[in-house]
């Protein structure tokens, strides 16, 4: 195809970033050169496609090459010029350099730059090469310095990536960009952790209709909040102020950003996880029906399931009742409210007395006191445990080093694997050492109202809540006949020692024990 023959032109420009083509200008500039080009060798430039996708790897991953290819394509043939700005703009990789060559070639169409002159010679298909192989170097060179640059920005514990659910970037004096909480994310996210590991939430699903309670959670287009999202956000150690980027070989280090649990807290969330998975909650579960699934057919003892009914007149009512096959009650409806306002008598039952709810208040106080005075004396122990830890990893590096086994090196490593994770737990629990993360009233505030009065969490008519009181109040679910209501239920330890009779003529012993004072002789008191 020789030059005169070529009047049509087709430009394509690219950046490197979707920031770029935004913000920039350089796919402006690299068009307007481009069309000087073409009117100077009298070409008529009959389209642009533009890109911004990174220069190397496959170019049919770069939408507007693919649409250039396609433009060609339907032209059957015809001989086009392909006017690009600069050679780095066409493939900053050899392999893709050349293919991409023999794709424009086999369209008719000739490749033209800006800042290089193609020919069609072994010189010149020699130093085509050539620069495209630069173009290459010059590529992974840059690359290999910008993750150089970030890995020594992760050693130095700042985070580098996009934000996470929970966390924001912010400019802070002394650091530069850094991640803080971002609430009210952040007190969402470290509800769940700590609620996750607690087993206030039994299961992913849980957790992921707890963030739904929340205007303020990221949603999809359909206003759902993804499954993955939970499950990454349970699994992430950047919430225990720990880095961890796998391919860069960086695993758990310790960041400047605040933590927003214990490390502690976060091992258990793994340990949950990867336990045997808990059945996730039914897509049918919701507030319609709160004992769907809890209360039991007072016939065979099946969960009972729950449906809304229409009548002749249109209107639903809400019922209860028993699907099991061979159960005599078998789909024999009970209604919403007579259950309901039954269970709901059963929680007002579980009210202790003042007097001994006084006594309970007195318990937690006692024990909040106590732990205390332990932790601030568990502190030296703590540090003799470090250090023995860090000794052990001295020798233990020290023998990695000396061997020349594979096997038992890739042992060793294990094994300092292992008390390095000892070795954070450790210092997560010295480092917060006699100091509560809650003040005692914000500790126990919202579990003492609970036990004071339980109805009281179940009248808020919130789903999570309601569950949280079914999984505390009762060890089984509650059997229902309908002629004579519901049986006497399975209470949980708790609601057990509330509940006894005499309780409330009870006090608590003193802290010098029960015996009776001796005189000052000497005695030999009895172990018991």
């Amino acid at each position: 195809m020789s030059e005169d023959e070529v009047t049509r032109a087709i430009i394509y420009c690219r950046v490197s970033s979707t920031k770029q083509a935004i913000h920039g200008h350089g796919l402006d500039s690299q068009e307007a050169r481009c069309r000087d080009y073409a009117i100077s060798k009298g070409y008529q430039v009959e389209a642009v496609f533009p890109d911004d996708a990174s220069g190397g790897g496959d170019f049919m991953k770069r939408p507007g090459l693919v649409a250039l290819l396609s433009y060609l394509d339907a032209q059957d043939g015809k001989p086009y010029a392909v006017i690009f700005d600069d050679l780095k703009r066409f493939a900053r990789d050899t392999e893709f350099h050349i293919k991409l060559r023999r794709e424009l070639t086999s369209r008719n169409a000739r490749v033209e730059c800006l800042n290089f002159k193609f020919e069609d010679t072994p010189e010149g298909r020699f130093i085509e090469t050539i620069m495209a192989a630069q173009g290459e170097l010059e590529r992974q060179q840059n690359g290999r310095q910008v993750v150089q640059k970030m890995t020594a920005r992760v050693l130095a514990g700042y985070y580098i990536f996009a934000p996470v659910l929970g966390y924001r970037y912010e400019k802070v004096p002394g650091h530069g960009k850094m991640l803080v909480p971002d609430e009210p994310n952040a007190s969402i996210v470290r509800e769940a952790l700590e609620g996750y590991a607690a087993g206030r939430f039994q299961s992913i699903s849980e957790v992921k209709q707890f963030f739904e309670s929340f205007p303020s959670t990221p949603r999809d287009r359909h206003g759902e909040v993804r499954f993955t999202l939970v499950a990454e956000t349970l699994r992430r150690p950047l919430y225990a102020g720990l880095i961890d980027v796998e391919k860069w070989g960086i695993r758990l280090h310790p960041g400047k950003h605040e933590a927003l649990t214990s490390y502690e807290t976060w091992k258990k969330v793994q340990e949950r996880l990867d336990d045997k998975p808990v059945a996730a909650i039914r897509k049918d579960f919701s507030a319609d029906f709160p004992l769907r699934g809890f209360v039991r057919c007072g016939c065979c003892g099946n969960p009972m399931s729950a449906c809304w009914s229409k009548s002749k007149t249109g209107k639903k009512h809400p019922y209860y009742l028993c699907v099991r096959k061979d159960c005599d009650e078998k789909r024999k409806s009970i209604r919403r409210a007579d259950i309901e306002d039954s269970f709901e008598d059963v929680l007002r039952t579980l009210k202790p007395t003042p007097a001994l709810f006084a006594c309970v208040k007195e318990m937690f106080r006692a024990a909040w006191e106590m732990r205390l005075a332990q932790a601030n004396s568990l502190g030296g122990d703590l540090k003799m445990d470090l250090k023995r830890i860090d000794a052990s990893i001295e020798q233990l590096l020290d023998r990695i080093v000396e061997t020349e086994s594979c096997t038992v090196s890739a042992a060793l490593e294990r094994r300092v694997e292992k008390l390095e994770d000892e070795k954070r737990l450790l210092a997560d629990k010295l480092a917060e050492m006699g100091k509560p993360k809650r003040s005692y009233r914000e500790t126990f505030e919202l579990a003492l109202d609970f036990l004071a009065n339980p109805s009281k969490l179940w009248e808020t008519r919130q789903l999570p809540l309601q569950q949280t009181v079914l999984r505390l109040a009762f060890t089984e679910g509650l059997a229902y006949d309908r002629d004579t209501g519901f049986r006497t239920p399975e209470l949980s330890l708790p609601f057990r020692a509330l509940g006894g009779k005499n309780m409330e003529k009870r006090r608590m012993v003193e802290p010098r024990g029960i015996e009776p004072l001796t005189s000052s002789l000497r005695t030999t008191r009895s172990p018991n």
